[in-house]
């Protein structure tokens, strides 16, 4: 995959665009285990979104020849040896008696697929010409129509930010991976921000963090790579959210706390008639909705609520 963009260039800072003027890609990042969660995303996402150029289904090399099943006109599946550094490689990790993988190198601790997934989301933004990347998680379903050139506002892109949101006593993780990305940015952490940026559909520019791995690797003089997987506690949201806030002071973004998906985080796997008063409580800016696949819901039941919807 020949980069459109020369990755980690300085853009001397994101200037804001005009509401519709930039254009977009739908990414997902996935693999083998949530592969016909994947399908389910792209028959929504091709039923209900409009207004992107492309959606790249980022994956490991292992898993390239089964997503090759979901590509289309407009989509593709990168392999993430086009992304990460050669330096980084992929093993089979004998304490799983070899069903799963590690990520391994002399300059980070080792990683599991889901931070690697985490890498990949970041990399792409050197391989690609859209203006910017919407995100969305495996497991996420669209079910009411969203045209991506909406993410443009008069401020910049739709930014989300959850304002005091980690002050909450049960979120000590996510302020961790909110410290570790102080610390990867090199800024101040005290106070601590409790702002929160995650979510399972979100948006994120495209010269925005390409100027975020620079910066990363001006002040530490290693790859990004390196500096952020030096910890596998790290959140690739938080790390974007606080570069946007504490470095970029907002700048070419617009801020907002409504999300675009609703999330089933955690519980029992809901039964169908739990699934249909989930989607019931969507509310009016909500397009998607995301049901965990480590909570194991039927995908059978899935496939009966889109047809409903």
């Amino acid at each position: 995959m020949a980069p459109v963009a020369r990755k980690n260039e300085m853009t001397g800072g994101a200037a804001p665009m005009p509401a519709g003027s930039g254009s977009v890609a739908v990414v997902t990042a996935s693999y083998a285990g949530d592969f016909e969660r994947c399908r389910l995303l792209c028959e929504t996402l091709d039923r209900h979104v409009t207004g992107f150029d492309s959606h790249m289904i980022l994956v490991a090399g292992h898993d390239v020849r089964l997503f090759r099943q979901l590509e289309s006109q407009h989509r593709i599946v990168v392999d993430e040896r086009d992304l990460l550094p050669g330096w980084l490689h992929v093993v089979r990790d004998p304490a799983s008696l070899f069903s799963r993988h590690l990520w391994l190198s002399f300059r980070t601790k080792p990683l599991r697929g889901w931070h690697v997934q985490q890498l990949r989301r970041i990399a792409i933004a050197g391989h690609v010409a859209s203006d910017a990347l919407l995100y969305c998680d495996s497991d996420v379903l669209f079910l009411r129509a969203f045209d991506c050139v909406s993410l443009w506002q008069s401020a910049g892109l739709r930014f989300l930010r959850r304002e005091g949101a980690l002050a909450d006593p049960k979120l000590e993780e996510q302020r961790r991976w909110s410290a570790n990305a102080a610390r990867a940015l090199g800024i101040e952490d005290s106070p601590a921000s409790m702002a929160d940026y995650i979510a399972t559909v979100i948006a994120w520019r495209r010269d925005t963090l390409a100027e975020m791995c620079a910066h990363i690797e001006k002040t530490h003089g290693r790859h990004w790579v390196e500096v952020v997987a030096s910890t596998r506690k790290f959140s690739e949201c938080m790390l974007y959210g606080r570069f946007v806030d504490d470095v970029l002071d907002g700048a070419g973004h617009s801020p907002t706390a409504d999300e675009l998906c609703r999330i089933y985080w955690e519980g029992p796997e809901p039964r169908e008639a739990e699934l249909t008063d989930f989607v019931a409580g969507m509310s009016p800016g909500q397009v998607a909705v995301g049901l965990q696949s480590f909570v194991g819901t039927d995908l059978a039941s899935i496939r009966r609520l889109i047809e409903a919807a």
